[in-house]
């Protein structure tokens, strides 16, 4: 887990990413505060996706947010007991990484007028970035009808 910060009408917001060890993009949370609030939310709406199985361990920087996120998942039953947080600042070089594509699209767009347009803009470079990593299945790199659908489908639209 890691986040991000993005102008939007002049504010400064968070945007936490979350990425299984092969490089998956699991989801992604914006946020108007940088608190173990938004944090346990990431958690829990990464983790209520049934396709991507329980961590066993969560990489995280050393953002004092997580622990009490995690320790309050745990406590509730979202998160498994055994799951492990290793706060180690290197670790996180894959989810970095990964988060390099997203920010530099949000870095040309300089900013946002509108949290809503903000989140579903992000939300459309997530999905296109999934699509060419080759983490959706049955959609092809260079079938656009494919893509489109697979697109239609995430954000609801009707053809």
């Amino acid at each position: 887990m890691t986040f991000s910060t993005l102008r939007i009408k002049g504010r400064w917001f968070y945007i936490y990413r979350a990425i299984d060890s092969a490089g998956a993009t699991i989801d992604f949370f914006l946020s108007a505060f940088r608190s173990a609030d938004a944090a346990r939310a990431l958690l829990a709406q990464a983790l209520a996706d049934l396709s991507h199985l329980q961590p066993r361990v969560i990489n995280a920087d050393k953002a004092k947010s997580y622990p009490p996120a995690i320790g309050e998942s745990k406590e509730e039953g979202v998160l498994r007991r055994r799951c492990r947080h290793r706060p180690v600042q290197y670790l996180n070089n894959i989810l970095e990484q990964d988060h390099r594509v997203t920010k530099k699209r949000i870095r040309a767009k300089q900013h946002f007028r509108q949290f809503s347009c903000a989140r579903r803009t992000i939300q459309g470079y997530e999905a296109m970035h999934k699509i060419r990593k080759g983490q959706v299945r049955w959609v092809g790199k260079c079938d656009v009808r494919a893509q489109n659908r697979f697109i239609d489908r995430v954000f609801g639209l009707t053809a």
